[in-house]
């Protein structure tokens, strides 16, 4: 045996040796304590100020975690991989940790997973803070996850940074109809949607990684809520390989993104996508979209969407139409020859733009009392496609010239 035959040899050896290691160590279950009385007590009595220190360990809970009427109180793990809170037995109240009504609240450095329904809500907050949180779902991806691994909503000064949130049926982080948000420097898995901004203004999402999700990052505004959204920048960000199935609830407003989608616009207003890598999301790179398209597809959607679709569509209260786009310096790289086969966005593409899948597209659905003002610049040799989604595709055109301009950037918001 000469000497090569017999490195390989030794190597693959090894290396199924390693393999087998893991998978015996990866089956290792994790030695569970409770501290929940204890816990529920310390942040009913938390004073002003005061900082929570979860020890290392495991830990299970049966019941959800309220937080409410805080000021200045942080929820501090010994590392996210050293403190693991876990709901899996949770049998009282849908999410895992809810605060309410607090100020300047943090929550850092431990693991939290498998809530019944959303991991962490907080609600009617100024100043939120996550960072160094993992929030996930263990196991295969599945409708009967939680919607949301991080769930800020009716708040304002939030901030997400150096998280990690897994296996959400709606969104891994998300920010609802809340003001001055910062999403930054987070890892986003195998969630229907990575991250999505929704009904919010002042947004800043940058430096994040979106891989392996339905859709990479969103930034949608919906009728029917307290207040509508504006003002996101989206840049230096790097959204790849978004292709998972969606695995949302029927009904649910994301499962109507195709798998394959890197950024999606939807009914959203003075938005800047700039520096961003959109590589390999086999569908879209980017989308923009009117509510009007929603509309279209309502039959498709089941109650929910039937629902939001309300009056505030056709008063003024709200704007269906997706304007004041501006989309530059980005890369766009899809090796993928085949969008999506199971969502109809994906049949279209293939059927009109054969092995030529758009990298960004536009529903061509415009309103009616203002111009389209869409603007695409330095974004390379893209692909593009107008669909003319209102007149049954009779205007569909790969065209782009007439939005090849510049516009004023947005000012940073922080």
């Amino acid at each position: 045996m000469s000497h090569l035959v017999k490195y390989v040899h030794c190597f693959i050896c090894l290396t199924l040796a390693s393999l087998f290691i893991f998978a015996c160590s990866s089956k290792e279950e994790r030695e569970w304590s409770s501290i929940e009385k204890d816990l529920q007590t310390m942040l009913i009595n938390a004073s002003d100020g005061e900082t929570i220190d979860l020890p290392a360990g495991n830990y299970m809970f049966k019941k959800s975690l309220l937080i409410d009427g805080k000021k200045n109180v942080t929820i501090k793990g010994a590392g996210l991989d050293n403190t693991v809170l876990s709901f899996a037995m949770q049998k009282e109240g849908a999410e895992g940790i809810k605060a309410s009504n607090c100020i300047n609240l943090t929550f850092e450095d431990f693991t939290i997973e498998d809530a019944k329904g959303d991991n962490i809500k907080v609600t009617d907050t100024r100043g939120i803070t996550f960072r160094g949180v993992k929030s996930q779902w263990t196991g295969e991806p599945d409708e009967t996850n939680g919607a949301y691994a991080f769930y800020p909503v009716l708040s304002k000064n939030v901030v997400v940074e150096n998280c990690f949130a897994i296996g959400a049926s709606d969104a891994g982080i998300y920010v609802g109809q809340s003001d001055s948000v910062i999403i930054r420097n987070n890892i986003v898995i195998k969630n229907v949607a990575g991250i999505e901004s929704e009904n919010s203004r002042w947004v800043e999402i940058y430096e994040n990684e979106a891989h392996d999700n339905t859709g990479g990052i969103l930034v949608f505004d919906l009728p029917g809520l307290t207040q509508s959204g504006h003002t996101t920048r989206v840049y230096k960000n790097r959204v790849y390989e978004n292709n998972y199935r969606n695995f949302a609830p029927e009904g649910n407003i994301v499962a109507i993104v195709p798998p394959g989608t890197g950024i999606l616009l939807l009914a959203t207003q003075n938005i800047e996508i700039f520096n961003n890598e959109l590589i390999d999301n086999k569908t879209l790179g980017v989308g923009i979209a009117s509510y009007k398209l929603v509309e279209l597809m309502g039959a498709e959607g089941g109650t929910q969407l039937d629902n939001l679709i309300t009056e505030k569509t056709n008063t003024g209260e709200y704007n269906s139409f997706a304007n004041d786009i501006n989309i530059h310096h980005n890369i766009f790289d899809n090796s993928k020859w085949f969008p999506t086969l199971k969502n109809d966005f994906g049949l279209l593409f293939l059927t009109e733009f054969p092995f030529n899948t758009p990298d960004i597209v536009f529903d061509g659905i415009r309103d009616p009392e203002k111009p389209i003002q869409l603007c695409l610049n330095n974004n390379g040799d893209i692909k593009f496609a107008e669909l003319d989604a209102e007149h049954d595709l009779e205007g569909l055109t790969d065209e782009w010239a007439a939005y090849q301009c510049e516009t004023q950037s947005i000012t940073p918001i922080f």
